[in-house]
């Protein structure tokens, strides 16, 4: 009796639960290039490509093993366009009597997947994705009788779990749990960055990239040049460059953003841990162990094992625990539909257009960027968070349905009403200033708010707090903001809101 293994394009772990058991005389792994799921959104080239590619390494790496591999590539004759016709031409070829596969991160998918049982009248068996250190019943017993459901603490308990930065006596190491006051500096003049990893493309990713040029030339963003790891052994090379080069400064600068300068000190490994070329506890580990041995500070490797342990599977238990009900939610009531320049970058907002062009290029964008920078503007213009979660989620290279939702609409929209974050993450030009050297060469001036010189962000910053005034005055975090709106004369108020229409009435045209 054989099973039908199937994996999926972002579960490219050896270890994934899908295939545990599984016996390689008579099982048959299952791979499929569809394009339902390259094209639900019109997801970056890179991305697509880096997928596409991973996954056939990925193939080969378990056919060299001895495992039985059934791979569909998206040009296949036979190609059905969606993993559940995939599954169903598997079964009619293979003989294969039922199907195991791990649950999907989307509910999109997992639903789909819930279907095939009465649909192909099949045995299935969708198993829990281990690759993460919380499962979702571990979540929901912490979640349960919280008033709030604050990231910090079950950092915490995931530290406690794991021993990651933990002493003997059961104390974090250093003597706090966070160092994020330590990991606020503003560029320096004149830094200097690491050169990045460049791996040599092989012609299984040679081939995917001619596939993705031919089949998906109107999806957003540039495919080459291409310079992805697309293998486990590729992914390590880039850790250990990380953790080698760039972890010891990485704490000091992870805020800061500098032109023409995507990558800073940032580690580029997100799209890999979330597509399963690595885990979270080999990266987590490895940085631990440069902490002990004195090669990077404490504040920088705690903030980047806070990322991991801390910050991906608070957002995955907030995904899981509060959908599908969470993607429909809009408490400030944004409406403005995005504009084009966040497709095109073509916008005299230097803050923006660095932003967006890097994402056109490169299908990343490091987290301050997109919390501080598009996902800010985003904020202060009220634009309809449905249409600004889509644009994360088709953009970025390391974006799925679990991770990009609350980050957006939660974390950078505030469109869950506080569930995540403690207040709106809004600010005018005075912090891009402060943070970035994008002002310098910006048409507009960040420490003006009226006139044609001014910063859009900050007459945008105003008119926020005032039509959001109801909702957010008792937020005792926005207590200073509204203090120093009150203290101005009322012509100052309604010149601030009436350049707030202006911008958004430019914003509307394509003029800003």
């Amino acid at each position: 009796m054989s099973a039908l293994r199937l994996v999926l394009g972002d579960q490219l772990s050896r270890s994934i639960s899908s295939l545990v058991g599984a016996d390689k005389s008579e099982d048959v792994v299952l791979m499929a290039e569809v394009m339902d799921e390259a094209s639900y959104v019109k997801h970056h080239k890179k991305k697509i490509a880096f997928l596409f590619a991973a996954m056939r390494h990925f193939a080969e790496s378990l056919k060299a093993e001895g495992f039985k591999v059934r791979y569909i590539k998206l040009d296949a004759v036979g190609n059905s366009g969606s993993l559940g016709g995939e599954v169903e031409r598997a079964l009619k070829e293979t003989g294969a009597d039922r199907v195991v596969v791990t649950e999907p991160g989307e509910l999109r998918l997992g639903r789909e997947m819930r279907s095939w049982k009465t649909r192909l009248d099949i045995d299935l068996e969708i198993r829990g994705d281990d690759r993460f250190l919380c499962s979702h019943r571990e979540f929901r017993d912490w979640a349960e009788g919280r008033k709030q459901l604050r990231m910090e603490f079950f950092y915490r308990d995931i530290r406690r779990k794991t021993g990651l930065l933990m002493e003997e006596d059961g104390e974090p190491t250093g003597g706090q749990w966070n160092y994020d006051k330590d990991n606020r500096k503003p560029p320096k003049d004149g830094m200097r960055f690491p050169a990045r990893v460049a791996h040599q493309k092989s012609p299984i990713t040679r081939d995917v990239l001619d596939l993705v040029s031919e089949r998906f030339d109107d999806h957003f963003g540039d495919l080459e040049p291409f310079h992805y790891a697309v293998t486990h052994n590729e992914a390590m090379i880039e850790l250990e460059h990380f953790i080698e080069t760039c972890l010891p400064r990485f704490g000091d600068y992870q805020d800061a953003m500098v032109a023409g300068e995507p990558y800073l000190y940032h580690s580029l490994i997100s799209s890999y841990l979330n597509a399963g070329l690595l885990t979270p506890m080999e990266i987590c580990e490895k940085a631990e162990a440069a902490f002990r041995a004195g090669h990077a500070p404490l504040n920088a490797v705690e903030g980047f094992i806070r990322q991991i342990i801390g910050w991906r599977e608070y957002v995955r238990g907030i995904y899981w625990l509060h959908m599908p009900d969470y993607a429909t939610r809009n408490h400030l009531e944004a409406k403005e539909p995005l504009p084009w320049f966040y497709w095109s970058g073509e916008t005299r907002m230097r803050c923006m257009a660095e932003a967006i062009g890097h994402t056109r290029k490169h299908a990343y964008s490091h987290h301050i960027q997109r919390l501080m920078i598009t996902g800010n503007f985003a904020l202060l213009a009220g634009l309809l968070p449905s249409e600004v979660c889509e644009w994360y989620l088709a953009v970025y290279s390391d974006a799925y349905d679990w991770v990009e939702l609350p980050n957006t609409l939660g974390m950078a929209l505030y469109g869950d009403g506080g569930l995540m974050a403690s207040k709106p993450y809004a600010a005018s030009g005075a912090y891009i200033n402060r943070m970035s050297d994008y002002c310098g060469g910006c048409p507009y001036d960040p420490k003006e708010a009226l006139g044609d010189k001014a910063c859009p962000f900050n007459a945008l910053y105003w008119d926020f707090l005032a039509r959001n005034q109801d909702r957010l005055k008792a937020n005792r975090r926005m207590a200073m903001p509204y203090r120093n709106w009150e203290r101005f004369s009322d012509d100052k108020r309604k010149a601030l809101r009436g350049k707030a229409e202006d911008t958004l009435t430019a914003m509307r045209k394509g003029r800003l």
